[in-house]
């Protein structure tokens, strides 16, 4: 493609598809320690082999039940976590998750006081130190991070541009370029987490790239 058809397919990619997992799952993403944290919890969910709807949902049942930060996460029972995820439809994965994130709640308690923000801190501008302190998090590996990082680009621009393995699949199937910094400059820097969502969604589902190409025809 030149980059005409480029900035096309990513404007109909956008538009159609460009809504971040966060947003879905009713986060409204800010650099404050609730919001950053509700969003590492999506991201475990995320993590486990189960469909994005499922986990956006669960994120949704956690916030219901007044899970939205650490300390009330680390303080409700392990029986009152399961109830919050499989009223979310998370029921293949509720017992192992609701140990996970009851240990990992408590592990950002005590590290770094509850705050993500202080995650970031400790990396000290290093990204692969960053990538290490967030999988101190039970539950949150490669895939996770991964996840978390291509959401929390918006609201710190150190690490931007974001996008993975898994979003450059999707631009591959897109035929869009495939170098992360090529690829962020066909958007403006506010649209870049919006961007790498609808790259995986292409990803994963090859109906979002036929519904592109037609758009963008």
């Amino acid at each position: 493609m030149n980059a005409t058809a480029d900035r096309r397919t990513v404007r109909a990619l956008l538009e159609a598809h460009g809504r971040t997992y966060a947003e879905e799952a009713g986060i409204r993403l800010r650099d404050t320690p609730q919001p950053l944290y509700r969003l590492l919890v999506l991201a475990c969910l995320l993590s486990a082999r189960i469909r994005a709807s499922v986990a956006v949902a669960t994120a949704r049942s956690l916030a219901e039940a007044g899970l939205k930060d650490p300390r009330r996460m680390a303080a409700a029972t392990w029986q009152q976590r399961v109830d919050a995820l499989g009223a979310g439809g998370y029921r293949r994965y509720d017992e192992r998750t609701a140990t996970q994130l009851g240990e990992g709640a408590q592990l950002l308690l005590d590290r770094y006081g509850g705050d993500v923000r202080r995650m970031r801190a400790a990396a000290d501008g290093d990204p692969a130190r960053l990538r290490d302190i967030l999988q101190e998090i039970p539950g949150l590996g490669p895939a996770g991070t991964d996840i978390f990082l291509r959401e929390v680009q918006g609201v710190w621009p150190g690490i931007r541009p974001h996008l993975d393995d898994k979003a450059l699949q999707g631009a591959a199937r897109l035929g869009l370029p495939k170098r992360p910094a090529t690829l962020a400059g066909l958007v403006g820097p506010e649209e870049t987490p919006a961007l790498a969502a609808a790259l995986v969604r292409a990803a994963l589902d090859g109906a979002v790239v036929e519904d592109v190409r037609r758009r963008a025809e």
